[in-house]
């Protein structure tokens, strides 16, 4: 019996081993076939050399004309972000903005720091504050978990509206900032649903056992004010700068697979290998369900659905992609609005909130987050074409 039950303890490993294996060569089979499959079809509509030249041509376009003037304005927003950092404006935000989370995101007050780090800097600014024990101790375990859609929301946002300020669209990044904002609220308490759906303990388990009063920073050494602004400049901008480097991945893979099936090809209707040419196939697929882009967001052409598609991996992508959409004459200022608001509030979500719950310890519970924070998203688009139309109609 004893001999049986080892024998069963020694083939069970050997089993799994062994599944994962057949599992792992399956992927591969369905990797390669997904990849030929795509290069054959776009070689078959391209040619293949004009489709090698045009993903070429479009990758170092989009390095030469949107990375840099995208890493531009990172610097300048990075600097910004960490001034107002040194100098209390976003302890005097915080305060203010204090009093709104608990009626509108069941959250601390505290929270509303997470909001003001990650609209001047990215999504993981949440996880740094969360890794500080000060912070979390303020949380329920329900809340705490939720940082993860909150912090998100606002994640580039001071990026995105730079952005399209820079465009020369001025109030309609502020609609789709409203939009953010909204969508935020039900994706942070859509997943706090889930979580005390899943673990009911979570409602009252304090995330931190002992609590802890968050203190005051206090200046070591004291440093003339010419230097303290030099100093935040220089690091701002510094972090500016890695900002944009991060984004050259997503934007030159992203954006370049993205426009070659957005695009068509030349204006004479033959492919010539230059930049942004394409196959067409995302409008042409948007099309067959565009009247449900344009009642819930207002696009009145098939071929903006490309924005909040990309948006979904990475922001800085989906940027990319915007000033060729006005070339073209597809983007209205309702365009803008919905960009703003599905831009920030998505922020590339599917590419961070895998490793932030990782990071805060909660891995199981990402698919759950991801539900919430898709449904969020189309909440803020929806709620920033409809503020839109009711301000033109004013």
């Amino acid at each position: 019996m004893a001999l049986n039950e080892t024998e069963s303890a020694v083939a069970a490993p050997a089993a799994a081993g062994k599944k994962k294996s057949v599992v792992k060569r399956y992927e591969g089979i369905i990797c390669l076939v997904v990849v030929f499959g795509l290069f054959y079809y776009l070689g078959q509509q391209m040619g293949m050399a004009n489709m090698l030249n045009t993903l070429m041509h479009t990758a170092h376009d989009l390095l030469l004309n949107t990375v840099f003037y995208l890493m531009g304005i990172c610097v300048l927003t990075g600097a910004l972000g960490r001034i107002f950092v040194e100098f209390g404006v976003v302890n005097l935000v915080e305060r203010l903005l204090r009093p709104l989370m608990k009626p509108l995101f069941r959250l601390p007050g505290v929270a509303s720091l997470g909001a003001v780090m990650t609209f001047l800097s990215d999504n993981p600014a949440i996880i740094s504050l969360a890794s500080d024990k000060r912070f979390s101790s303020y949380f329920k375990k329900y809340q705490f978990i939720s940082l993860t859609n909150f912090g998100t929301a606002f994640g580039m946002g001071l990026l995105v509206m730079v952005f399209m300020v820079g465009q020369g669209y001025f109030w309609q990044p502020a609609v789709g900032f409203f939009g953010a904002f909204c969508g935020c609220i039900v994706s942070t308490r859509l997943m706090q649903v889930f979580i005390i759906r899943n673990y009911p303990n979570y409602l009252t388990e304090d995330v931190v056992a002992e609590k802890q009063q968050i203190a005051e920073e206090e200046e070591k050494e004291q440093k003339s004010g010419f230097i303290r602004v030099l100093n935040s400049l220089l690091d701002g901008g510094r972090t500016g700068v890695d900002v944009g480097l991060a984004i050259i991945p997503g934007v030159l893979i992203i954006s370049t697979l993205v426009m070659v099936l957005t695009f068509g090809p030349s204006s004479s209707g033959e492919y010539t290998g230059a930049a942004y040419e394409g196959v067409a196939l995302l409008p042409y697929l948007a099309g067959k369900i565009n009247f449900i882009f344009e009642w819930l967001f207002g696009f009145g052409d098939p071929h903006l659905v490309a924005f909040p598609i990309t948006a979904l991996g990475a922001v800085g992508a989906a940027l990319g992609i915007v000033p060729n959409f006005i070339a073209q004459g597809w983007v209205d200022g309702n365009a803008i609005a919905v960009f703003t608001a599905i831009g920030m509030c998505w922020s590339g979500y599917l590419s961070t909130h895998t490793a932030m719950l990782d990071s805060l310890g909660y891995r199981e519970l990402t698919p759950k987050a991801i539900l919430a924070h898709t449904i969020g998203g189309i909440v803020a688009a929806i709620v920033a074409h409809l503020t839109y139309v009711a301000i033109t109609l004013i």
